[in-house]
C-alpha cells in the first residue's frame, strides 16, 4: 500500500497547481453535499464516548463545523503555489545555482479525536504536492472512513491519483509498523497528547515534527487593565478548553492579584472551572492552575521551567515589559494582550494547519502549506569539471 502512495507522490509532485486546486474545490463542494452522511457516521463515534467527556467537543461534527471546514479549503485554493519557488539564486565558480521549493513526498500523520484534522491534512498535503498517510484514533474511525472516501472521490474527479491520501486501520500494532516505514514515509507528524508524541518520538525511524502538546501560560503584569485582562484570560480558558491553545496556568503579579482574581474567579466559577496549584500540566478540561508571582522575572522563570514552548502570553500596559517578555520567552508563539486561543492556522491566515510545531527544526508554530515543503538545489554549468 505504501509503495502505491510513493508512486502517487511522484505523480502528484509534477501535477499543475490548477489540478491541485480543482481537488480542493471539488472536496469543498462534496463535504457540504455529504454533510448528513458525515454527521451520521460521527454520531456512531460519539455514541461510544462518555456523555461527560470533554473530548466529545473535539470529536463532534455538525453542519456548522462541516461547512466551516469546506469554506477553509477555499482559502487554501487562493494561496500561492508553494512549489517551484526560487528561494535563492546565485552564480559561483561558473555554476548557476537555484534553490527551489519541493514537497517532502509522503507525510504520515498520527492523531487523536479530531476528525477535522483528516480534511485539513489532506487539503494541505495535496496543495503542497505531498501524499498523506493518515492514522486517526479509534474514537473517530467511522467519521474518518467517510471523510477519506469523500477525499478519494475528489482526488479522482480532479484527475489526481486516488492513493494520494490513505487511511490506516486503528490497530495499535499498525502505528509501530508505520513508524518503521522510513523507505516510504518522509516525515511523520503526531497530533495529540504528550503520551502519543513521546511514543512516536521514541519509536520512529522517520524524522518527526512534534506538534500539539501545549502547557500554556498567561502572565498578568502589575500594570494592566483589570477588566480587559480578565476577559482575555476567561476566553483563553473557557472558549474551548479541550484544545492545545487553551490556557493551563495563570501567573498574576502580587500587586494586582487581589483585584484581578476578584474580577476573574467568580466568572470562572460560574462555568465550572476548577482552580488548582498543579504546574506543567496540559489539562484539556475546565481546570487550571494559578500562581502569584513577585515580578516579571519570576513569571518568565516559571514559564521557562514548565512551558512546552507552544503559546505564552503577557497582559500588560507597560510597553517595556511587553517587549522584554516577547524577547525572553522561548515559545513558538508569544502574545501581548491577546488570547492564546489564536494559535491556529486558520486564525493566522494559513487556511488550515497540519499541526502546531513546538520544536525548532524546520518549522515552528502553526504549519501551513509552505511548512510542508523542503528544497533542492538545481545546478547547471558549461560542462565544468572540478
Amino acid at each position: 500500500m505504501l509503495q502505491k502512495v510513493v508512486e502517487a507522490g511522484r505523480e502528484l509532485a509534477n501535477e499543475s497547481v490548477a489540478k491541485r486546486n480543482k481537488f480542493l474545490r471539488v472536496l469543498a463542494k462534496n463535504l457540504k453535499k455529504n454533510a448528513n452522511k458525515i454527521i451520521n457516521a460521527n454520531k456512531k463515534d460519539i455514541a461510544k464516548m462518555c456523555a461527560d467527556d470533554l473530548m466529545r467537543d473535539r470529536l463532534m461534527l455538525d453542519e456548522v463545523r462541516i461547512f466551516a471546514m469546506a469554506d477553509s479549503l477555499k482559502e487554501i485554493v487562493e494561496m500561492e503555489d508553494p512549489l517551484g519557488r526560487v528561494l535563492d539564486k546565485r552564480e559561483v565558480n561558473g555554476l548557476h545555482l537555484k534553490k527551489v521549493s519541493v514537497p517532502f513526498g509522503v507525510v504520515g500523520v498520527i492523531y487523536e479525536s479530531r476528525p477535522n484534522v483528516t480534511v485539513d491534512v489532506a487539503a494541505l498535503c495535496v496543495k503542497s504536492g505531498n501524499c498523506a498517510v493518515l492514522r486517526g484514533g479509534s474514537e473517530a474511525y467511522q467519521t474518518n472512513k467517510v471523510l477519506v472516501s469523500i477525499i478519494v472521490s475528489a482526488l479522482v474527479d480532479a484527475g489526481l491519483p486516488r492513493d494520494c491520501v490513505v487511511l490506516l486501520g486503528t490497530d495499535r500494532a499498525i502505528v509501530k509498523e508505520m513508524l518503521k516505514a522510513n523507505k516510504y514515509i518522509d516525515v511523520v507528524i503526531p497530533r495529540g497528547g504528550r503520551g502519543l508524541i513521546d511514543m512516536v518520538r521514541e519509536n520512529s525511524r522517520i524524522p518527526v515534527i512534534e506538534t500539539g502538546a501545549g502547557v500554556v501560560h498567561t502572565y498578568v503584569d502589575n500594570e494592566v487593565d483589570i477588566k480587559k485582562a480578565a476577559s482575555v484570560v476567561f476566553n483563553a480558558k473557557v472558549s474551548r478548553p479541550s484544545v492545545c491553545n487553551a490556557l493551563d496556568t495563570l501567573l498574576v503579579h502580587k500587586k494586582v492579584a487581589d483585584r484581578f482574581l476578584k474580577e476573574l474567579l467568580p466568572k470562572l466559577k460560574e462555568v465550572g472551572v476548577e482552580v488548582c496549584n498543579e504546574y506543567g500540566k496540559e489539562f484539556l478540561s475546565l481546570k487550571m492552575s494559578v500562581k502569584i508571582v513577585r515580578n516579571i522575572d519570576e513569571a518568565i522563570d516559571h514559564i521557562s521551567k514548565y512551558s512546552s514552548k507552544h503559546s505564552e502570553a503577557i497582559l500588560t500596559s507597560n510597553k517595556s515589559h511587553a517587549r522584554e517578555f516577547s524577547e525572553r520567552v522561548d515559545a513558538a508563539v508569544v502574545y501581548v494582550n491577546t488570547s492564546t486561543r489564536f494559535t491556529d492556522g486558520g486564525m493566522f491566515g494559513l487556511g488550515a494547519e497540519i499541526g502546531i510545531s513546538t520544536q525548532k527544526l524546520h518549522a515552528r508554530g502553526p504549519m501551513g502549506i509552505r511548512e510542508l515543503t523542503t528544497y533542492k538545489w538545481q545546478v547547471s554549468s558549461d560542462y565544468l569539471i572540478r
